[in-house]
């Protein structure tokens, strides 16, 4: 008896590691639902992993249009989603926003910062309101927080990226919030390191595909039994 498919919802993922994410999931055989904001910049990398997929046998991967930082939109892309499927058995929260001008803390502007949590933090939150009542349609429901080392609050701040690195100390905050409140769910956050993507730079220490790879475990071969928690490298790491 054919095993049933698994499906998971990538936000922010036409690029960078949430496009890696979607790539290796569809590897996987999973259904993969490919969320972004641009809707050619989605469909666009759609297509190109369906080319691929044409050589590999991809598992299914469909554009879902969402702007996190957007509640109508986020509702909006649950009504479309519920027309392709009642059940989600990952999301994957990995959309996320760090602006040019987010050098020092003591320079931080109300705009900025509520701008940065508002696609970081609350946005996560939404998202995970709003797709909830898929996931407990799930045999084994997981919600997965793509955070930062920079949020942590165990060795101190270094100054990097003020409203970036608050903005994921407190995603983190809703992770173990989620975790609280659905306790048959696997609910966690994960540092991917530094990735060469347009966010961490040329000089950034990991390819995209070793940035993705935690994540990737999180959502298919973690234990369901582990919730609640801080990974890098498929180890636990202090909040």
């Amino acid at each position: 008896m054919r095993m049933q498919q698994r499906i998971a919802l990538v936000t922010g993922a036409n690029k960078g590691i949430g496009f890696e994410v979607v790539r290796d999931l569809a590897r996987k055989g999973f259904h993969v639902f490919l969320g972004a904001r641009n809707s050619d910049a989605g469909v666009a990398a759609v297509q190109k992993l369906n080319k691929e997929g044409e050589k590999e046998e991809y598992g299914e991967i469909t554009f879902l249009k969402i702007d996190v930082s957007k509640p109508d939109s986020i509702r909006s892309a649950a009504e479309e989603f519920s027309k392709k499927s009642d059940r989600l058995d990952t999301l994957v929260n990995n959309a996320g926003i760090l602006l040019d001008d987010d050098k020092d803390v003591l320079t931080t502007t109300p705009e900025m910062f509520e701008t940065t949590l508002r696609t970081n933090t609350l946005g996560a939150l939404l998202v995970s309101q709003a797709f909830v009542p898929f996931l407990k349609k799930s045999d084994a429901p997981r919600i997965v927080n793509v955070s930062s080392g920079g949020g942590q609050l165990a060795d101190g701040a270094d100054g990097w990226a003020p409203a970036y690195c608050i903005s994921k100390t407190a995603m983190n905050g809703v992770t173990v919030q989620l975790a609280a409140a659905l306790p048959k769910f696997a609910v966690n956050s994960v540092c991917p390191g530094w990735v060469q993507t347009e966010m961490g730079g040329p000089n950034a220490t990991r390819s995209v595909a070793e940035g993705a790879s935690g994540i990737v475990w999180l959502v298919s071969d973690a234990p369901q039994s582990e919730t609640g928690k801080f990974w890098r490298d498929r180890k636990v790491i202090p909040w």
